[in-house]
């Protein structure tokens, strides 16, 4: 038997409301996510412990004998990890989730000026797609998600259950290595066919590169020859001459500073990029509740890169 102790807690919480909002709430997670926690709970004890056909919900025969254990557990288990080193919610480190290129080369700079605003903010980030980033935050399992804002996104957020701060206004551009009198080796404005380092299919960024070049002509020139999801990793193929590339603005500040790349045409082919801080309303953790009432208290240069 494979049992998780969030579980237990889950348990305990849902026979002391009979409610599975109420309990979602109360654990700091969706409820969705809390009702597949308690379905994990009956699967590995092998009996149903929640009578669902009743309101407010009731425990089974079964759930009632195995809430003296779990409550028992329980516990006991918060009375040692309180001896071994109290409870301090408010101060535990908040789950952050973002997209590659934010995570790499956005975050560092952003927290670090956040919290000459709010102070000291312990956090654990952890990269991904856009798309896996999304998913995390509706199953409740972060507690923010740093992300790319597009108002015709198909998996778009509601604004009341997953609210946001702006906090940075961006754009991304082509680049491309410059050539020995330090113009672009691939260019935009010529005529010629263009090595193309492009987004794969699923990625967040060649959605607006290919909404971009949706009705241009230029299209037909690009002629791919490598994909990535990652911008990181597009800027690297670009540094070593591999072709042309869309990449965001604050990925590549150093390297069109120093010459390394240059602008593979003009501002016609910017794509703006907005970039947000998510959080879902349902789920009232200290930490993050704390957080969020620092930065509606902040000016905007604070919260915008």
């Amino acid at each position: 038997m494979n049992l998780e102790t969030k579980w237990l807690e889950d348990f305990v919480a849902l026979a002391n409301t009979r409610s599975f909002s109420a309990s979602a709430r109360q654990r700091h997670v969706t409820q969705p996510a809390f009702s597949r926690r308690i379905r994990s709970l009956e699967q590995a004890i092998g009996t149903t412990l929640v009578d669902r056909s009743t309101t407010p919900i009731g425990l089974t025969s079964e759930g009632q004998i195995f809430l003296v254990t779990a409550r028992n557990l329980v516990e006991q288990l918060n009375e040692c990890l309180g001896h071994l080193r109290g409870l301090a919610m408010a101060n535990e480190a908040l789950d952050i989730v973002a997209a590659h290129s934010l995570a790499l080369a956005f975050y560092p700079p952003w927290i670090s000026r956040l919290q000459k605003g709010i102070g000291e903010l312990p956090t654990r980030l952890v990269a991904m797609n856009v798309g896996d980033a999304i998913h995390v935050l509706r199953e409740g399992n972060c507690d923010l998600m740093l992300g790319y804002y597009d108002p015709y996104a198909t998996m778009q957020l509601d604004a009341e259950v997953f609210p946001s701060f702006s906090i940075g206004q961006v754009k991304m551009f082509p680049v491309s290595l410059p050539d020995a009198q330090g113009n672009p080796r691939f260019t935009l404005e010529g005529e010629d066919s263009i090595p193309f380092l492009a987004y794969t299919q699923g990625a967040f960024l060649g959605r607006s590169v290919r909404m971009l070049l949706k009705n241009d002509p230029l299209r037909l020139r690009l002629r791919t020859v490598y994909e990535t999801a990652m911008a990181e990793g597009l800027k690297g193929m670009v540094l070593q001459g591999m072709g042309m590339a869309w990449i965001p603005d604050f990925c590549i500040r150093e390297e069109l500073a120093n010459g390394k790349l240059v602008r593979a045409g003009g501002e016609q082919w910017d794509i703006p990029l907005e970039i947000r801080l998510y959080r879902c309303s349902l789920v009232h953790k200290p930490g993050v509740e704390k957080l969020w009432r620092q930065m509606m208290k902040l000016p905007r240069d604070f919260l915008e890169a």
